[in-house]
């Protein structure tokens, strides 16, 4: 059977907790022991038989505390044998203790038979016994808390890290596909070009590697995200990449995760600008929908065909990548689907429960 090991800053915890409630404990115990004393029609003078015995049990229990923190790394089943035995041992010094201050002060007690140190010994032992349980009690509930802030420190770990993966996950391709253009405009002898696309691109990586996946941003600095990422592609694509952007003003503060349009546009620009002689044209807009917020990315490209593995892996990638992210962000209270519209171009819908940045409020 496993051990217990009780970490550090829960064994901490249980030292401070420990002094204030074994002096309380006992003082609770004194008055108790001296009142039904009075009530039994000791004399006045009996206060001192209940201050020694009340002092032999904080003694015996504090040394039965230091006994039990030594049994504390043992498996389960030898602590408890061995926390029994010492019980049994601090019950019958208490016991014994008790006896000869008690008769002290009591000319007329006596033991008239064996079950008289029964009554004791099982008196005592119940005392005892309370104490242990309660110290056990309060050193597991201490451990099993600790435990679940490891576990929930665990899994927040867990889940950032999945967050940082699903976003980062994406850059590579983006920044394959930008260099590639650079190198391109380079070989064309279009340096000017291509020196406004590195400019660019070290503005939106830069804004990249800055925020934090996990952090959400209004949707008006999201949006000024985009448009670092469309300054690049506008040096590739010119006059071809038209964008448009309709933000009901309602939700211009409304909180997004950082950089989740990302990959959304890029397959709209991967599908209806690069494979188009003409261009083609891309609108973003939110709206306010009771209590979630509807986004649209629409294009006017030649539309998705699932079956098109070729032309479609890529935005397979991103939509599957961007899904995911928003599931782990919110749960089910999200959604994102793709369809085409009629007569061409598709339709990205992402709903996201509405929340508003309240330190942009006056």
């Amino acid at each position: 059977m496993s051990s217990i090991v009780l970490p550090d800053s829960t064994a901490a915890t249980s030292k401070r907790l420990f002094w204030p409630l074994q002096v309380l404990g006992w003082m609770g115990y004194f008055v108790l022991h001296f009142t039904a004393a009075m009530g039994d029609g000791k004399p006045l003078h009996y206060v001192y038989a209940s201050l020694s015995v009340t002092a032999c049990g904080f003694a015996i229990t504090s040394l039965l505390r230091l006994s039990y923190r030594r049994l504390w790394g043992l498996p389960v089943a030898k602590m408890a044998a061995a926390a029994i035995g010492l019980l049994v041992l601090a019950t019958l010094v208490q016991m014994k203790l008790y006896v000869a201050i008690a008769f002290s002060y009591c000319d007329d007690c006596q033991l008239r038979s064996v079950f008289g140190y029964l009554w004791y010994f099982a008196s005592t032992l119940y005392l005892l016994l309370s104490w242990s349980a309660l110290y056990f009690g309060i050193k597991f509930a201490l451990q099993l808390q600790q435990q679940k802030e490891a576990a929930l420190r665990a899994r927040n770990a867990a889940h950032a890290a999945q967050i940082k993966m699903l976003r980062y996950q994406l850059n590579p391709h983006f920044l394959f596909n930008t260099l590639n253009a650079i190198s391109t405009l380079v070989l064309d002898d279009q340096r000017d070009t291509a020196y406004r696309m590195v400019a660019s691109l070290s503005s939106f990586l830069r804004h990249s590697l800055d925020s934090d996946p996990e952090q959400q941003v209004t949707l008006t600095q999201e949006i000024e995200a985009l448009n670092l990422y469309l300054g690049i592609e506008q040096v590739r694509f010119g006059d071809r990449l038209n964008m448009t952007v309709d933000i009901e003003p309602g939700v211009r503060d409304a909180l997004v995760p950082s950089l989740i349009l990302q990959p959304l546009i890029e397959n709209a620009i991967k599908h209806a600008v690069t494979k188009r002689e003409e261009g083609g044209c891309i609108e973003l807009s939110a709206r306010l929908d009771g209590d979630m917020l509807d986004l649209h990315l629409c294009d006017n490209g030649p539309g998705f065909v699932e079956s098109d593995s070729a032309t479609n892996g890529h935005a397979r990638v991103g939509l599957a990548n961007t899904r995911e992210r928003l599931r782990v962000l919110y749960g089910e209270r999200q959604h994102l689907s793709i369809r085409n519209r009629d007569p061409e171009g598709v339709d990205v819908h992402v709903r996201l429960p509405f929340v508003i940045d309240q330190s942009e409020r006056p």
